[in-house]
């Protein structure tokens, strides 16, 4: 069964490039793909520009959630940088230089320390740092929120690091599983009412359905599979099998395509 203590994981990804196009998302696949690796998932994500008004507002929505969430970008010192100054004003607290993140800038940048760049150890007070095996200059975090930088390069590697020291008792602990296959040539409306049924007949696993009108010449289509505790998907599985065999729909494991 899925662990009722588990966390929720969600994401903030922060930055106006990301929303006028000029750069591309990465962190969301990547996320995906480290919280997969340990038996863990994504909850929710939210993409916000550097206005910081609405970055506050973003924040204080999040904080007052439960949920474990990770920030990518905006914690640097140029004037766009946001990110700090908006979560100290969500959480109502003073900023203030963290003596662990002064001593890694230090002894990354020796004598170019400057005032301009200590500003990137000044977080919220109450703040721990998250280290940066990159570049030593880490991100902070605070109230199960982690924000670290919004180059990949240094993010990812600082979101593994608080996965496997602060969620390892975590990881594979649930039996949540997804499964699915692909039903050729038939349409949701002709599956409404056994989709239905399904979901009825197993209350803690979940239906989806992802249909495709194929496209440049190719096949129509449905995904049907369930996601839950592992042997209601798998009795659910058999189940919409046999109903896509009855009814005469050509199907295949999901996967294949």
């Amino acid at each position: 069964m899925a662990d009722p203590t588990a966390p929720s994981f969600g994401a903030i990804i922060i930055g106006d490039e990301l929303l006028s196009g000029r750069r591309e998302d990465k962190h969301l696949g990547k996320v995906l793909e480290l919280l997969k690796a340990r038996g863990l998932r994504l909850a929710s994500v939210r993409y916000v520009g550097d206005e910081r008004p609405r970055l506050v507002r973003t924040l204080q929505e999040s904080f007052a959630s439960p949920d474990v969430v990770f920030s990518f970008g905006g914690i640097g010192a140029t004037p766009d940088d946001h990110t700090r100054q908006a979560a100290a004003e969500a959480l109502g607290l003073p900023l203030a230089l963290h003596p662990e993140a002064e001593a890694e800038i230090r002894a990354r940048f020796g004598d170019e320390t400057t005032p301009q760049r200590l500003q990137m150890g000044v977080y919220p007070q109450g703040s721990e740092i998250i280290p940066n095996p990159y570049n030593r200059i880490p991100g902070f975090s605070i109230r199960n929120h982690f924000f670290v930088p919004g180059f990949p390069v240094m993010a990812w590697p600082m979101v593994e690091w608080v996965l496997d020291t602060r969620f390892a008792d975590f990881h594979h602990r649930s039996d949540y599983v997804e499964s699915s296959i692909i039903v050729w040539e038939a349409f949701e409306g002709q599956l409404i009412d056994f989709m239905e049924r399904i979901t009825a007949d197993f209350p803690d696993a979940t239906l989806f359905s992802l249909p495709s009108v194929g496209g440049e010449g190719g096949r129509r289509h449905i995904e049907l599979g369930m996601k839950g505790p592992a042997a209601q998907v798998a009795a659910a599985m058999d189940l919409i099998s046999a109903e896509m065999t009855r009814r005469g729909y050509p199907w295949e494991p999901a996967g294949s395509l």
